[in-house]
C-alpha cells in the first residue's frame, strides 16, 4: 500500500474506533492475511496479541510466546489458519485458556464440518463463536476492505462488529455456525467456475481472430458481464490493472483457487449436492497447480494455459 494510502486508512480506522471501546485482541496466524489485518486492529488503537509459528510479529503487534499465552484475557480471539485440520488442533489447544464470554473469531477459508466443530466446542466452553471467511485478497487486507461472511449468535457478531469495521468495508450475517464457510464456499466455486470461463473465452476469442480489447468491449457491456471480466480480466492490457499486467504474480494464488475448489467438492458430496460445473473447475486447476506451471501463479493464469492448448 502507498503512503499516502496507509495513512488514509488509518485515520479512517482511528475515526471507527472512537465509535468502540479499546479490546485486548489475541491474533494466531500472521501470514499475508493476518499479519495487516491484525496491523489494522493496532492502528486503530487495540492492543494485539499475536501468535504464529513462522511468521514475524508486525510492528506494534506484541509476540506471545505460545498460542496459548496470546488468548489469556483476550476478549477476542482471532485465528487466520490454513486448513481445517490446523484450526480444529489450535482451537483444542487455546478454548480452555481462554477468558468466559471471549468471542472465537475464525477467518480462516475451511470446511464447514470444522468451523461447527470448533463452534461447538466454544460453546461448550461458555464462548461465542464466529465463523468469518474473508474475500478481498492480501490487497483488501491491507487497505481494510475486506468483506467477511459471517455465521454464529447475533451476541458473538455484535461483539466483533467494531472489528469488522476497521479490518473490512463489509460484512454479511449468514446465518447459524458454519454458515460463513458455506457463504465462501459456494461464491468461489463461481469464482473458479467464471475464471475458467472467461479464460476460455478469450483464448477462443484469439483464434478466431477477435481483438482482445474488442472481446472486452462488447463482453463487459453485455450478457458476458462478470467480475472476472469487468474487474480482474486475465487478459494483459484490457480492463482495469489486474495480475495479468504484473507476468501474473498473485494476486489470488492459483493454489488458494484450488483449495477453495476442492472444498466446495468435499461439502457437495457431504450433502449430496450436483456440481457438475465446480467439479470440472476442480479438475481442471488441479492439472493446473498439480501437473502443470500453474504453482505460485495467480489463479487467472489459466488464459496464458489455455493459449498454449488445442482441442483434445
Amino acid at each position: 500500500m502507498r503512503r499516502g494510502q496507509y495513512v488514509k486508512a488509518v485515520t479512517r480506522h482511528s475515526a471507527k474506533f472512537r465509535k468502540g471501546r479499546r479490546m485486548k485482541i489475541a491474533f494466531i496466524g500472521l501470514g499475508n492475511m493476518g499479519a495487516p489485518m491484525a496491523s489494522n486492529l493496532v492502528a486503530a488503537g487495540h492492543e494485539v496479541n499475536g501468535f504464529d509459528l513462522s511468521a514475524p510479529c508486525p510492528d506494534g503487534v506484541t509476540k506471545a510466546s505460545s498460542a496459548t499465552s496470546a488468548v489469556e484475557n483476550a476478549d477476542v480471539v482471532i485465528t487466520m489458519l490454513p486448513n481445517g485440520a490446523i484450526l480444529q488442533s489450535v482451537a483444542a489447544e487455546i478454548i480452555p485458556a481462554m477468558s468466559p464470554d471471549a468471542v472465537f473469531l475464525d477467518c480462516s477459508t475451511v470446511d464447514v464440518e470444522s468451523a461447527r466443530a470448533v463452534a461447538d466446542q466454544a460453546t461448550a466452553a461458555n464462548l461465542m463463536a464466529v465463523d468469518a471467511p474473508v474475500s478481498g485478497g492480501i490487497g483488501g487486507a491491507a487497505a481494510g476492505t475486506l468483506t467477511f461472511m459471517a455465521g454464529g449468535s447475533d451476541a458473538g457478531l455484535a461483539k466483533v462488529e467494531p472489528l469488522f469495521d476497521i479490518m473490512g468495508q463489509k460484512a454479511v450475517h449468514c446465518g447459524a455456525s458454519g454458515a460463513g464457510q458455506a457463504a465462501k464456499i459456494c461464491n468461489n466455486m463461481i469464482l473458479g467456475i467464471t475464471m475458467a470461463g472467461t479464460c476460455e473465452a478469450f483464448a477462443l476469442a484469439d483464434k478466431l481472430g477477435l481483438d482482445r480489447q474488442k472481446m472486452f468491449d462488447v463482453v463487459s457491456t453485455s450478457s458476458g458481464y462478470s467480475w472476472t471480466m469487468n474487474a480482474y480480466c486475465p487478459a494483459p492490457g484490457v480492463g482495469p490493472q489486474s495480475p495479468a499486467d504484473n507476468d501474473y504474480k498473485p494476486g489470488f494464488a492459483s493454489e488458494l483457487m484450488l483449495k477453495d475448489l476442492r472444498l466446495s467438492q468435499q461439502a457437495a458430496e457431504a450433502v449430496d449436492a450436483d456440481t457438475p460445473m465446480g467439479e470440472r473447475a476442480t479438475a481442471l486447476y488441479t492439472d493446473f497447480v498439480e501437473s502443470e506451471d500453474g504453482q505460485g501463479t495467480d489463479f487467472s493464469a489459466m488464459l496464458p494455459r489455455f493459449e498454449k492448448r488445442g482441442r483434445s
